[in-house]
Formats: structure tokens, sequence, C-alpha cells
């Protein structure tokens, strides 16, 4: 039965295997130009030398390829039923690269007991379960004025800008909190910005921190996002 299922798993190789590492596709993303699929981590390292798709050649886009990735989550199920314990394993290597990288950053000997991982500041309790299980990422939020820019005064510095959040957050959701921490009106509207570069609102905190700033030649931590009334450049 073993050497059967074996063999089942094999005839779905080439779907389920990165064309750039050989191996099991992991985090799959698809580029939405040609539709292949490469483990996330591959084709963000790929696009850093190039602008083409690895696999057939053709240019994805002209000056950022990364806005043409997406994960396929449906496609990453069943890769993880597929193959038993992968999806184990590599949660667990997810969990000690960002264990090794925020204690090597931050110089800091935290007692995991002491600290619970939270979305929101310290005093807040809401919402405190939320991705509990998740690797964990500091994040600087730094207020940027733009000389008498409408709305500067209305968009302050917050009190506590420094939080911990799940790296799985989205910019959408760091959005909604800083409108209910800055108590903007429900119409206001963001930008928030990473090395000068508006963020999409569904950039994961790890997408960000593995895309714009550590690849950016930023090795400080936390990872600093600058947020500013939005500009409408239409």
């Amino acid at each position: 039965m073993a050497s059967q299922r074996k063999h089942m798993v094999e005839d779905f190789n080439p779907y389920i295997t990165c064309f750039i590492c050989k191996g099991y596709l992991i985090k799959p993303t698809t580029v939405t130009e040609c539709l292949h699929t490469f483990c996330k981590s591959c084709i963000v390292q790929h696009f850093e030398d190039s602008n083409d798709c690895p696999r057939c050649g053709n240019q994805v886009h002209e000056t950022n390829p990364l806005e043409m990735l997406r994960l396929d989550n449906t496609l990453e199920e069943i890769i993880f039923k597929l193959v038993p314990g992968l999806r184990e394993e590599e949660q667990q290597r997810e969990a000690e690269f960002w264990k090794k990288n925020r204690h090597q950053e931050n110089g800091e000997d935290e007692d995991p007991k002491a600290k619970k991982p939270k979305v929101e500041e310290d005093d807040d309790q809401e919402d405190k379960d939320y991705h509990r299980s998740d690797p964990q990422i500091a994040i600087c939020l730094d207020c940027l004025r733009n000389n008498g820019q409408s709305g500067d005064n209305v968009v302050k510095g917050l009190m506590k800008k420094f939080i911990r959040c799940s790296t799985r957050v989205t910019v959408g959701t760091i959005k909604k909190f800083l409108s209910l921490k800055l108590k903007l009106p429900t119409s206001y509207e963001l930008d928030v910005l990473c090395n000068g570069e508006i963020m999409g609102k569904d950039h994961t905190m790890e997408f960000i921190y593995m895309t714009r700033w550590r690849l950016g030649g930023e090795n400080s931590y936390p990872m600093v996002l600058q947020y500013r009334p939005r500009i409408d450049f239409g």
C-alpha cells in the first residue's frame, strides 16, 4: 500500500515541485502573466536579478515583477495532503527561522512564557487569541509628515508606535489598527509605506519583510512601516 501511495505521489511531481529548486512547492506562488508556479522564496529571489519567468522566459513586468505574484492556497493544501509530514516540517522550519532572526537582530533573550504573542499593543486585549500560534514580528509604525499636506493635522504619531503581530497580518489590518488608534473617520484613508514604497492592502508582514525590508538592504530590527494621509495620484 505504501509503495502504491509513493507511486501516486511521484505521478503528481511535475505539478507539485518547483522548477527552480526541484523540491516540493513551499508557499506555491503563481506568476499571473504566464500561470507558472514556484516556491515563494525561490521566485522572489529570482526576481532580484531578472524580470523574466524562469520557466518560459517571458517578461513578467518591466519594472516590478513582484506585483504579478499570487499565492495559491488551494495548491498548498493539495500538496500538504499528498505529502505526509510536509506541513509540520515547513511550520517548524518557519518558526525556527523567525525565532532565530528575531533573536539575532534584536539581541534579546526573551522567555517565550513571559510574553504572549499579540496583534495589538499590550493594553489591548481584543482579539488576543488571533494567530497566537503564528510566527511573530515586531514593527515600528512611524507617522510620515509631508510639509503641510492636507490631512497632516488629522494624522498624528502613535503614543506607542511599536507593536508585535503575526507575520500573516496584512497591510489592510494595519490600516484598520491605525484608524482605530488615531480615531480617524471611517471614510479617511491612509497609505502605508516601506522604504518609501506604498504597500498593497493584501501584502502580509512576512512578504514585506522578505521582499522590501530585508532585500532592500535593511538589517535593523524592528521593521519600520510609515503611514500618511492617502495621496490620490489620479
